[in-house]
């Protein structure tokens, strides 16, 4: 399939060459920014039947504590390494604010929220995770990547009715340094506690993405979206 590229000082939009059925927004991890997942979307295979429009916003530029305060794209600070200090609560809310302005921009642009994906990796999944469970109306599906789930403590009270079976995918890395296994696990756990049904991949990589989970996401992407293109 092929798509027109438009970038903006916010996001990188793909958009594809017939109306736009269901869209993905995907979101990059610390450091990077909205190039950073651009190439990914060639390889998931997705047919000309089934248009997505995908959306890749950039982080705003702050100052993360454990890397000595430089300033860098993310999603939110992170203080320490701890369960209490990887996320910052200020700097997630607004990142999710942000993440909702862009489902609202793909409702205006003739995208429902029904038809909307939140991915991303690291960081940006974190966001994902956190954004999607507790959007009030019904998404596509989250789809997180090497990362955890932060504010685990607060998801039983702000958890969202409208998204209390939405499909969930967690991907990670056996070998990952960055996010180990261990807080992807501790996800797959809570989430399954609270009432979810989160479908777990696991494979030999570091804090990376390989062939394999790109087989696996295309898998379920195109599963999630053409439920949802027929909705």
């Amino acid at each position: 399939m092929k798509y027109l590229q438009e970038e903006t000082d916010f996001e990188i939009t793909l958009s594809p060459q017939a109306p736009a059925v269901a869209s993905v927004i995907l979101l990059h991890g610390l450091g990077a920014d909205g190039h950073d997942f651009v190439p990914i979307v060639g390889e998931l295979g997705l047919p000309d039947t089934l248009p997505v429009r995908f959306v890749f916003p950039h982080a705003p530029l702050r100052p993360v504590t454990v890397n000595n305060g430089f300033v860098m794209r993310a999603w939110y600070d992170i203080t320490e390494f701890t369960p209490e200090g990887r996320a910052d609560k200020a700097g997630t809310v607004d990142s999710s604010r942000r993440i909702a302005d862009c489902i609202a921009r793909e409702k205006q642009r003739g995208v429902a929220p029904g038809r909307v994906v939140l991915a991303g990796f690291s960081q940006g999944g974190a966001v994902a995770l956190y954004t999607g469970l507790r959007y009030p109306q019904r998404l596509a599906g989250i789809l997180a990547m090497s990362c955890y789930l932060p504010f685990p403590e607060t998801l039983a009270a702000e958890k969202s009715t409208a998204n209390a079976d939405v499909p969930i995918l967690l991907c990670h890395g056996r070998g990952d340094p960055i996010v180990p296994i261990g807080m992807g696990l501790e996800a797959r756990e809570e989430l399954t506690a609270q009432g979810f049904t989160p479908e777990w991949h696991d494979y030999p990589m570091q804090h990376a993405v390989c062939m394999e989970e790109i087989a696996d996401v295309a898998r379920w992407l195109k599963l999630q979206l053409a439920a949802a293109a027929r909705n």
